[in-house]
C-alpha cells in the first residue's frame, strides 16, 4: 500500500465515482476503487496509481471481502447507490425498492461498519455520503427512490451525532441533476428515454460533484462541512427545472 492517506471510494467505475477517484488521487491520495465492473476499475486504477477491488454493496460477503482487503482507511466515499423504475407508488415494483434500499440505504452501513475501525484509528477520519436532492422532497413517481435516499440521509445525519467527540468528520453531499449513467439504469438501459432527462438545460456533470467531494475532504480537521446541495443553475428543486425550448 501506498505511504499516501488512503480513500476509499464504492460505485467507482463510472460517474461520480470515478472522477471523486481521480480528483481524490489529485488531491494526494492512494484510492482504492470498489465497484463490480473490474475492467473499468482496473483502467482507472492504472490511470490514478490506486488499487482496484471487486465490490457488490449489495452483498454481505463481497463487502465483508472488499473491507478485509483495505489495509488502513482516512476517508469514505460512499457513492454506490441509484434508483430503479418511475413507478407511481400504487403500481410500484416490490422488486426495485429491494434494489434500492439494499444498494442505497444497506450498502451504505455495510461498509461504514466495515471501515469504521480503520477510519478511527487513522486519527482523522472522515465520510462522504452521495445522497441527493431526493433525501430533501418528495416527487411523484419517486418514492422507491426518494424513500431510499430519505433512509440513506438519516444514517449519515444520525451518525453525525453518534460520533461527536471523536476524529470522523462526515459530510452529506446532495446532487441534483448530474449526467452520468444514473437515469439509464433507472430505465433499464433505454438510452432515448434517458437522455429525455437532462434535455433542454445543461446538467452537473460528475466532475463538478467531485470537485465538491475533493473539497470537503481536504478542508483543516477541525472544519466539518455538514451538507452540501448542489444543483445544475436551472434546476430549483426536483420538480422545477427551466428548459429551453
Amino acid at each position: 500500500m501506498s505511504d499516501r492517506p488512503t480513500a476509499v471510494v464504492t460505485g467507482a467505475s463510472s460517474g461520480i465515482g470515478a472522477a471523486t477517484a481521480r480528483a481524490l488521487a489529485a488531491a494526494g491520495f492512494h484510492v482504492v476503487l470498489g465497484a463490480r465492473r473490474l475492467d473499468r476499475l482496473n483502467a482507472l486504477a492504472k490511470e490514478i496509481e490506486g488499487t482496484a477491488r471487486p465490490l457488490d454493496v449489495s452483498d454481505k460477503k463481497s463487502v465483508a471481502e472488499f473491507v478485509a482487503a483495505v489495509p488502513e482507511c482516512r476517508v469514505l466515499v460512499n457513492n454506490a447507490g441509484g434508483a430503479k423504475g418511475l413507478d407511481t407508488v400504487e403500481h410500484a415494483q416490490e422488486e426495485d425498492w429491494t434494489w434500492m434500499f439494499e444498494v442505497n440505504v444497506l450498502g451504505t452501513l455495510r461498509l461504514v461498519q466495515g471501515l469504521m475501525p480503520k477510519l478511527r484509528k487513522s486519527g482523522e477520519g472522515h465520510i462522504i455520503t452521495v445522497t441527493s436532492i431526493a433525501a430533501l422532497q418528495a416527487y411523484d413517481k419517486g418514492a422507491g427512490y426518494t424513500g431510499a435516499k430519505h433512509a440513506q440521509a438519516m444514517l449519515h445525519r444520525t451518525l453525525r451525532g453518534e460520533l461527536l467527540g471523536e476524529p470522523i468528520r462526515l459530510t452529506e453531499i446532495l446532487p441534483g441533476a448530474v449526467e452520468t449513467e444514473f437515469s439509464l439504469v433507472r430505465f433499464e438501459g433505454d438510452q432515448e428515454k434517458a437522455d429525455t432527462v437532462y434535455k433542454g438545460f445543461i446538467p452537473l456533470a460528475a466532475e463538478d460533484v467531485a470537485d465538491v467531494i475533493a473539497f470537503a475532504v481536504t478542508r483543516p480537521s477541525h472544519v466539518n462541512l455538514d451538507q452540501i446541495v448542489i444543483k445544475p443553475l436551472a434546476q430549483a428543486d426536483a420538480m422545477r427545472t427551466h428548459r429551453q425550448d
